[in-house]
């Protein structure tokens, strides 16, 4: 099977792509770099044996994808591209309607025009909004609270009422809650640019001596220890859910919506103290004051993935966190910062093959 990873070389893209390449898969990759590196792409082709095909595309240059969708003509379709930080979303909500939502429309539209009626969508826990009903299940009303996560749930709904339009589309959306860890080789990982917007990224940069310390958003929760409680994934489970859900669409049409998630969650005061213990680092921290539309708690029921699936998240809190240690202690900043924008496409595939 022939699969079109759409941001295949950011960080959840790039470790679903090293396992389709693993099982077998063809892939081809369409990414802008906006948010990501060909490093990472070289990484995998080095941990698999083999390379996928790169293209720099931006799904918003629609005549791009038409003819990109026309050459290669795949199979199925992954589809991660999009922004994705929630506060820069409040700030710039018109690039993150244009982004995610047109550029997931110009995608359906060539995936139309080549008879390609497979789709996996990166969806997310925000499409729940604040739902203080846990844990969430897929049947929770939906109600971002947010420009980005409002384009989650703009694209579902579309996805929804296309599968309903016509019974040949099959199409996964899967609400990933947070994504963590790294590959166990350390060799590809979370490289956020800037400061990062997630927990456990920020605290591996304070542990690998990057940043000076962590604060702590709200100590007064009615949790364990006061701390607001997350439902952390380690991202190869995260991968392993894609393929799974892939594996199901060639059996089921229309459309289908999954958690992807561990169903239970961990503090923020219970990660800081596994990085350090796992670190051997001091990972200081301050508690400060809660962030407006934070939450107590927010954990999955996966059980529905389960079933349908015959998948479940394998990996604790342990495994997530040495993972992401290692990745970080290898590679303190990150990715190399390569210049790869003015690179042509021949250029970027042999650079990933080592060329």
């Amino acid at each position: 099977m022939h699969v079109l990873v759409t941001g295949g070389a950011g960080y959840i893209g790039s470790h679903t792509v090293l396992l389709l390449l693993q099982e077998g898969y063809r892939v081809s990759i369409i990414d802008n770099f906006s948010n990501s590196s060909p490093e990472s792409i070289r990484r995998v082709t080095q941990l698999a044996g083999r390379a996928p095909e790169l293209h720099n595309i931006d799904l918003l240059d629609a005549s791009a994808v038409d003819s990109i969708f026309e050459a290669l003509r795949p199979d199925a379709v992954i589809h991660f591209a999009g922004l994705k930080a929630v506060g820069e979303s409040v700030s710039q909500p018109l690039r993150y309607y244009r982004n995610n939502v047109t550029g997931t429309l110009n995608l359906l539209d060539a995936m139309e025009s080549v008879a390609c009626r497979t789709l996996v969508f990166s969806s997310s826990a925000t499409v729940y909004g604040e739902s203080t009903a846990l844990p969430l299940v897929e049947s929770t009303p939906r109600s971002a609270t947010n420009p980005y996560g409002r384009t989650k749930l703009h694209i579902e709904e579309m996805l929804e009422e296309l599968a309903t339009s016509d019974p040949r589309w099959a199409i996964a959306n899967l609400r990933y809650f947070n994504p963590v860890g790294a590959h166990e080789s350390g060799e590809i990982g979370e490289d956020p640019q800037g400061i990062p917007n997630n927990l456990m990224p920020f605290v591996a940069q304070v542990a690998v001596g990057v940043r000076e310390k962590v604060n702590v958003f709200g100590g007064d929760y009615p949790t364990a220890d006061g701390t607001g409680v997350r439902d952390y994934i380690h991202v190869l489970d995260l991968a392993a859910g894609h393929l799974s859900a892939l594996n199901y669409l060639q059996q089921s049409k229309g459309a289908h919506v999954w958690n992807l998630g561990t169903g239970a969650g961990s503090s923020v005061l219970e990660v800081i103290e596994a990085f350090a213990r796992i670190s051997k680092r001091p990972v200081p921290y301050e508690i400060v004051e809660r962030r407006a539309g934070d939450v107590a708690e927010n954990y999955a029921d996966a059980e529905k993935a389960r079933l349908d699936l015959g998948w479940k998240a394998e990996r604790g809190l342990e495994q997530m966190v040495g993972d992401m240690w290692r990745w970080q202690s290898h590679n303190p900043t990150g990715f190399p910062n390569l210049e790869f924008r003015e690179m042509t496409e021949e250029e970027l595939n042999a650079f990933i093959n080592g060329k």
